[in-house]
């Protein structure tokens, strides 16, 4: 018994020993709240009370400050701007080597844009959504990109939103996205898009 106690206890060390390495505090709080847990039930196990009651203390306030992260209102808002847009170019030159995980080979090509849009949250700026129009009807995402703090899906359900009424009058049907990993792959599929026979994700734009 007292074997399984100290892999308890282990176990617990690892999660919270991870959880210092998110970098999203979403990630950071659930991770933590998940080790505090693990914590308080090794500690009640083997009569710890203070470890029990410390850990107890952190899970009241990981899902205080969860509760805060999920419930908050917050502002987006968008700034379209022209494709040589100064901001914008150093933007994707301060955040290019993230930008290579979730979009590799990505090149930015000023030329090849029909849509620009600096995404801000709260008035901070959160991200960067870049499309092209191809054929009559669909819209190809080159780069939707999200800094670290903000990965949560909020941004990703804002812009689609935001732009679909917009894309629809312009006569666009789709909105394509190529999935480049399985981290961007799981983002496409929460955000509605499905894989097509072209082993693209698509996500249908309707005026409603």
């Amino acid at each position: 018994m007292e074997n399984y106690l100290q892999y308890i206890g282990y176990g617990a060390s690892l999660i919270v020993a991870i959880s210092m390495t998110m970098n999203s505090i979403v990630k950071f709080r659930w991770i933590n709240l998940c080790g505090a847990i693990t914590f308080f039930t090794y500690g009640f196990l083997i009569e710890a009370y203070p470890v029990a009651i410390l850990n107890g203390i952190i899970v009241g306030i990981d899902i205080f400050y969860l509760s805060r992260i999920y419930l908050k209102k917050e502002l987006f808002d968008t700034l379209e701007v022209r494709n040589d847009n100064k901001y914008l170019i150093q933007f994707l030159k301060f955040h290019d080597k993230e930008i290579q995980k979730f979009f590799p080979n990505f090149t930015y090509k000023p030329e090849l844009n029909t849509v620009s849009y600096i995404i801000l949250r709260n008035m901070a700026v959160s991200g960067v959504f870049l499309a092209h129009k191809e054929g009559k009807d669909e819209l190809v995402v080159g780069l939707d990109y999200v800094i670290t703090q903000y990965r949560d899906y909020k941004n990703g359900k804002y812009i689609y939103h935001r732009i679909k009424e917009e894309m629809f009058n312009l006569g666009i049907s789709k909105i394509v996205a190529y999935g480049h990993n399985s981290k961007y792959i799981k983002y496409l599929k929460k955000l509605n898009f499905e894989k097509d026979e072209k082993n693209r994700y698509v996500r249908i734009v309707s005026k409603i």
